[in-house]
Parts: C-alpha cells; sequence; structure tokens
C-alpha cells in the first residue's frame, strides 16, 4: 500500500471551468473562453474542452479526417495563424458528442505556445481542481544516499505533498553535497509548480545516474516556499526519515 493518496477522479468527468482560459500562438491569442469544460480522460488529471465559438475565427483549418471516438465523432483540425501551421492540432466534436461536448475543440496541449488560467501562465496541462500541493515546512530529520553516498541532510526541508505523488523533500542548498552531483541542463515544467531551473546528475563510481535531483527558483505563487530549493526523485534514492528507511515508491518517474 503506497504511503500518500492516490487520484480519485473517474474518468469521463465533465465539469465546468470556473476559471477564463486563454492560449496564444505565436503572439495572438487565440483562445478566450470563460466556458471551458474539465475532461478526464484519464484519472491524473483533466484536459480543456473548448466551445468552438470561443476559439479565434479562421485559425481552424478543416483536415478533412473524420474520427470515430469514444466521446463521438470528431473532425481533425489544423491551427493557421499567420506563418504559423501546425497539422493535427485539434478534434472540433460534432452533434453526436456526449452530453455537453457538442461544438467544443479539444486542443493538443503543445499545439499552443503558452496556455493561461487567468492571468497566470500552466504548464504541461490543466491543473486538476481535486489536486492539493501544499509546500509545508519541518524539522523531522531526512537524510538522503546513493550507491551509499551521502547527498543531502537537514532538520529544516520544506516537504511537498501532492495528491498522487510520494512526499517530496526540498532542502537549503547549504545542506546539499555537491561533490557528487554534476549540473545538467535539462528543464521539465508541473502546472502546480512552475518550470525548472535545472537538474542535478549523480555521479557514482564510473555510472552517472542522470537527473536525479531539480529545483525551482522562479515557482508559483503558492509554491515560493520551495523557491530555490532542491529536490530528489524518491523513487531513484535512498532516503530516510527521523532514522528510518523509506521504500523506494513506484510511479512513472521510476524509469
Amino acid at each position: 500500500m503506497q504511503d500518500y493518496p492516490a487520484m480519485s477522479t473517474a474518468v469521463d468527468r465533465v465539469e465546468p471551468v470556473p476559471r477564463r482560459v486563454r492560449a496564444m500562438v505565436g503572439d495572438e491569442v487565440v483562445i478566450d473562453t470563460t466556458r471551458a469544460l474539465y475532461v478526464w480522460e484519464w484519472p491524473n488529471y483533466p484536459q480543456f474542452y473548448i466551445p468552438v465559438e470561443d476559439v479565434k475565427p479562421g485559425v481552424l483549418v478543416d483536415e478533412d479526417h473524420v474520427q470515430k471516438l469514444k466521446r463521438g465523432t470528431a473532425r481533425r483540425q489544423a491551427l493557421r495563424v499567420g506563418d504559423i501551421h501546425r497539422p493535427e492540432a485539434a478534434r472540433l466534436y460534432g452533434d453526436d458528442a456526449v452530453t455537453g461536448l457538442s461544438g467544443t475543440v479539444r486542443f493538443e496541449w503543445s499545439a499552443l505556445d503558452a496556455w493561461y488560467e487567468e492571468d497566470e501562465e500552466v504548464f504541461v496541462h490543466p491543473r486538476d481542481p481535486y489536486t492539493r500541493v501544499d509546500a509545508l515546512r519541518s524539522t523531522r530529520h531526512v537524510r538522503v544516499e546513493l550507491d551509499g553516498l551521502p547527498l543531502a541532510d537537514s532538520s529544516s526541508t520544506v516537504m511537498v505533498f501532492e495528491t498522487g505523488l510520494p512526499t517530496r523533500y526540498y532542502f537549503n542548498r547549504t545542506e546539499v553535497d555537491f561533490s557528487h552531483l554534476e549540473w545538467s541542463d535539462t528543464v521539465t515544467a508541473c502546472p502546480y509548480k512552475g518550470q525548472t531551473t535545472g537538474y542535478w546528475s549523480v555521479r557514482s563510481g564510473d555510472v552517472l545516474h542522470k537527473d536525479l535531483a531539480w529545483a525551482y527558483d522562479f515557482t508559483t505563487a503558492a509554491l515560493e516556499p520551495i523557491a530555490g530549493l532542491i529536490a530528489f526523485y524518491n523513487e531513484k534514492v535512498d532516503i530516510t526519515i527521523d532514522g528510518k528507511a523509506l521504500t523506494r515508491p513506484v510511479t512513472h518517474f521510476s524509469k
């Protein structure tokens, strides 16, 4: 049994989005709506379905490709904005779509250059309204090792509790042993925390364990307590808390 709460939203659930949603291609706003829908295509997070009336006229280009999908019949659409052309960017649902989805467009997230909920940019996918992400300061003693090498040791971490993921432990940089770490230019993004500044790999003898630690120097407002701190993948290192060894969790980050 895992020691953190799992995602619990049912697949195919549809809910209204109470936030204004906008998206851009280049310098142009091509989506602007207060009528978006959340659709859970799988349990972990929803996607936005956008009323076609709230998509800028002329930017959708029908690709004359009809798809019979789980939620109804859809016509595949390209995006064209000035000289920018992005094929297979979206699906426009027809009259036989499940309740509420007729006349909506489901965009591929990466087909747009930037998405916003109200005036805050959102990365990777929409934020799940049923997910909590809390950053709490803690004086519990946390130690991180790999192959017997000490990587971090602290009694002043910030613990991040995120629905569906194991607890992450963020260390002050003065409490991290950088002698075994090598800088990586890898950058990732999270809808709840923002975009990472970069990663560190761990050198253990002749083996380089790629991208085991990361930092967010500039976070979303809610996660400001972790700004500049460093965390490690629980799935790939050995962590003890108050002297008790944790079992490495198995998640999609374990690979």
